[in-house]
């Protein structure tokens, strides 16, 4: 069904209207607050206790158990009148006597709120104070579950800047190409846009992903084969379900990326830690460690961490090892369209003759992690247990951006903008290492350096990589440690320095900083 929804376009008109005064543009937002949610109030009419007290009671419960916070918006009183089915007498009786005791305050022109005053009393109240309980009698979990360490924020994620790994070149993005295309696709919705779509996501979105990757990456695929999910760790957890039945062995990268780690755990595989080494996996050591693995995890294009690549004598003892032993190659391509000393790498998927691997893309580093939209090429016997899974897990993906995507790629915005950014952040990697070169001399070792958006530096075991990136978080600093890449306990000490975010000629300051908090931390542990 193709009908456009005009009263959606008109509103779009008026926010355009707008837009050209910010001020107005502010007031109109204001005036658009939602009318207010109103609390469960159980009126009985039979109660001794008149309306306007058991309105008035409601209210201040609520407010008092923080289930109404500061600043939140109640209905009027006309609303509320005609959402309990009563007169509007008592309800003006109940908001005078809030608003006399300081539970709500009324803003001119605006409507009535929770009192912003609320915040001190309500705040600092015993009931703040006390922790949350826990309530008697068996609450069982998943034994999954605890797998994997408690979600905990550590310092070097909790801020962007110098170092920061993933993060692109914002100030290069084009946000108004960008802008214009949101624009295009929000005045121009159908109602097809708004109801159940596929489960592998919007055929147009699919087929310009399809032509991008059979030319950019040399992957064999058409459209039929792509799953359109919210990122490469969707997509690995797809393929786990798929894949892995509990107790089944899955080669990982050792050091590897700890997010596939999770997931894969999560799913009750038992993991085996494959040492990488200048050639990319050691094929090898994983057949002599386990030969019967379900599955091999792997980054072959720009491993992650150590950033080094696939060779391609390992990528066809790989794919020989899948076909002999039945095993499945989950190929995470990751920052595949940096490479600053020749010429990019095609994918393993595209050495595939026997349709034994997972593709699995993003456009996270190539436009910006928030986007949350990501693909995987799936072999055509698998598709259906694919999409069953995926049906299962949330149905479909949303609609907006994939459209918008669809013709950011068609008109070509895609390919400028990859080649934009492949000089950017060329230059900013020639500065890290020079900058690293000049602070550090022999004392640090540098890898893969040649393609990505970050590299590693390494100096044995003379530092203690988590506590120094706990200190350079506090100087602004957000390096990560490489130890925690690491499953074994033989771990190499050193630092993931991105350099997608921080221009070039800040570059040389912040890696003096790091050195300066390095020596710190090296005198404080004599």
């Amino acid at each position: 069904m193709c009908l456009k929804l005009n009263s959606l376009s008109k509103v779009v008109g008026h926010n355009d209207h707008l837009r050209g005064n910010r001020d107005n543009h502010y007031d109109w937002r204001m005036k658009r607050v939602a009318s207010g949610f109103t609390p469960i109030i159980a009126l009985d009419r039979r109660a001794v206790k008149p309306l306007h007290r058991q309105i008035y009671d409601a209210y201040r419960g609520t407010i008092a158990g923080r289930n109404l916070r500061p600043g939140q918006k109640v209905p009027s009183t006309r609303e509320l009148a005609v959402q309990l089915g009563i007169s509007r007498v008592p309800v003006l009786s109940a908001y005078s006597q809030l608003l006399a005791e300081g539970y709500l305050e009324s803003r001119s022109g605006s409507g009535t709120f929770v009192s912003s005053s609320m915040v001190d009393q309500v705040g600092s109240s015993e009931y703040d104070r006390q922790p949350p309980r826990v309530r008697s009698g068996p609450r069982p979990v998943s034994q999954r579950s605890g797998l994997i360490p408690p979600f905990n924020l550590a310092p070097w994620l909790s801020g962007w800047g110098a170092f920061t790994v993933g993060q692109p070149a914002f100030e290069h993005f084009p946000f108004q190409v960008w802008a214009r295309l949101i624009a295009r696709h929000s005045r121009n919705i159908r109602v097809s846009a708004l109801t159940f779509s596929d489960p592998m996501g919007s055929p147009d979105f699919r087929e310009a992903i399809a032509a991008y990757l059979r030319t950019a990456r040399a992957v064999n695929c058409e459209a039929k084969q792509i799953m359109v999910v919210s990122g490469s760790q969707q997509a690995v957890e797809i393929a786990a379900r798929v894949l892995l039945d509990p107790g089944n062995a899955v080669w990982i990268e050792e050091p590897g990326y700890r997010l596939a780690r999770h997931v894969l755990l999560v799913a009750g595989a038992r993991l085996v830690p494959v040492p990488v080494d200048h050639e990319g996996l050691n094929v090898a050591a994983g057949m002599e460690h386990c030969c019967s693995a379900r599955a091999a995890y792997v980054t072959p294009s720009h491993q992650f961490p150590l950033g080094v690549t696939m060779s391609a004598s390992r990528r066809l003892q790989l794919l020989e090892w899948a076909q002999r032993y039945g095993g499945w190659i989950i190929e995470d391509d990751y920052d595949s369209e940096y490479r600053y000393q020749d010429l990019p790498i095609s994918s393993l998927q595209g050495l595939d003759k026997n349709s034994r691997v997972i593709y699995i893309g993003t456009f996270s580093k190539t436009l910006f992690p928030s986007l949350r939209l990501g693909y995987m090429v799936i072999p055509p016997d698998l598709i259906g247990r694919f999409l069953a899974i995926r049906h299962a897990m949330d149905v479909y993906p949303p609609h907006l951006y994939q459209a918008v995507l669809t013709d950011f790629i068609n008109e070509g915005h895609l390919s400028r903008h990859i080649r934009r950014t492949r000089m950017v952040y060329g230059q900013r990697r020639n500065a890290l290492v020079e900058a690293i070169k000049d602070n550090f001399g022999d004392q640090m070792e540098m890898e893969g350096a040649e393609a990505g958006m970050h590299l590693v530096v390494t100096a044995g075991n003379r530092l203690r990589d988590r506590e120094i990136s706990e200190r350079a978080a506090r100087e602004n600093l957000w390096l990560w440690p490489l130890s925690p890449c690491y499953v074994d306990r033989n771990r190499k000490q050193g630092f993931i320095l991105g350099f997608g975010s921080t221009d070039a000629r800040e570059i040389p300051k912040r890696v003096s900083q790091l050195r300066r908090v390095m020596a710190s931390a090296w005198i404080s542990a004599r």
